[in-house]
């Protein structure tokens, strides 16, 4: 891998949190807006949470497509993450409003990458995380080998369970789709408080070790 990978901090739900995250050099900032999620963002959410100077991503999970619309046009957001059974329709209809969408899908050894294909012309990126038996991120690893059966064209998020030590496995993924990463639990203190100093030191490892090669 040759070139810099975006580096997308997902979870955040404190201000001074975020505040400090978007210190360091990454360049998306993700908000869930999943009630169920132990870092939803709350029905009413902290003073300025959402004032950030980064690219600011909404997390939905099976939500109505108008009530996203909705809120994003309220509070700013031009990216929005669909971690839910969302069809190619649903986020047709979000980019043509301006939106632009990153689609979750849940991996594991006998996932197919052909499901992948009605979605193609539909989103602006794909996020592979771990399969679980609940919606959203688990925290947990799937097999990153399985994304070598990946030859779509659409540029994808790595998610699920990146940890700081996992820095020179992700330089070593040479496949030309792989745009960003998704850091979340791996790298936190408690659910939505993230630790900078890990997220500093992954991230310079990891420009360390694309400058290298």
């Amino acid at each position: 891998m040759t070139k810099a990978l975006k580096i997308k901090v997902c979870g955040m739900k404190n201000t001074a949190n975020r505040e400090a995250v978007e210190k360091l050099p990454v360049d998306f900032l993700g908000f869930i807006f999943y009630p169920k999620s132990q870092r939803f963002v709350g029905e009413v959410t902290e003073p300025r949470l959402f004032d950030s100077s980064k690219k600011k991503v909404a997390v939905f999970v099976d939500e109505n497509a108008f009530e996203i619309l909705g809120l994003a046009k309220n509070l700013g957001f031009n990216y929005v993450q669909l971690h839910g059974k969302e069809n190619p329709k649903t986020c047709s209809l979000l980019r043509k409003q301006g939106l632009k969408v990153i689609k979750a899908f849940n991996l594991d050894e006998r996932f197919n990458f052909s499901a992948l294909n009605s979605y193609e012309k539909s989103v602006d990126y794909f996020l592979f995380d771990t399969k679980t038996g609940v919606p959203g991120g688990s925290g947990e690893k799937f097999n990153w080998e399985i994304l070598k059966n990946y030859s779509g064209e659409t540029p994808f998020f790595l998610s699920g369970g990146i940890k700081p030590e996992d820095a020179e496995t992700i330089v070593s993924i040479d496949l030309p789709q792989l745009f960003g990463v998704d850091l979340n639990s791996g790298f936190e203190d408690a659910p939505g408080l993230k630790n900078i100093e890990n997220l500093k030191n992954f991230i310079s490892q990891l420009q360390r070790r694309i400058d290298i090669r």
